[in-house]
């Protein structure tokens, strides 16, 4: 059974585990998106603090991570190309799983888990971006129903900027 809760402090350290898995597999697939310096263990401490940082559990392990923001994202304000909406939303980013749960089909339960807490907390729109060279998550994104929008920028790079209706 797959649920996703509020992540606590003492998952910090397994989040981090996550986050430097979904690194090494960025490296392994030729390009690097997250950085030595971010994401770090900082920034799921922060995520954890301000109750944006979420883990995905697999019949009771966790399994991945997440960071569902309520509050927007400031890199958004300006898009070369155009948002579908300028309703409130909730962006998703630093989304990683396990190294031992890849290939299984948690993407899509992810994003079904977290489109049900947005339901739930009355935001139905998501917004999310990823690097050029992230064809996987690129796929990933379409096959879950996110139409590209243009190109933002984010932690000083270019990204692609995609959106969904809920």
């Amino acid at each position: 059974m797959n649920i996703l809760e509020s992540a606590n402090n003492s998952d910090i350290d397994v989040c981090w585990d996550i986050l430097a898995d979904g690194r090494r597999f960025q490296r392994e697939q030729g390009f690097v998106q997250w950085t030595d310096d971010y994401p770090n263990r900082d920034t799921v401490k922060d995520d954890i603090l301000s109750q944006k940082g979420y883990v995905l559990k697999v019949d009771g392990a966790i399994a991945g991570y997440m960071c569902i923001d309520f509050s927007g994202e400031p890199a958004y304000e300006s898009i070369n190309g155009s948002w579908r909406s300028e309703k409130n939303y909730a962006v998703i980013h630093r989304m990683a799983f396990r190294k031992i749960f890849c290939g299984k089909g948690l993407s899509e339960a992810s994003f079904s888990l977290a489109e049900k807490l947005c339901i739930e907390q009355g935001v139905d729109y998501l917004r999310i971006d990823t690097a050029y060279p992230n064809k996987r998550m690129q796929h990933i994104l379409e096959k879950n129903g996110f139409k590209y929008c243009g190109v933002i920028k984010y932690q000083g790079s270019e990204r692609l900027a995609y959106d969904k209706f809920l």
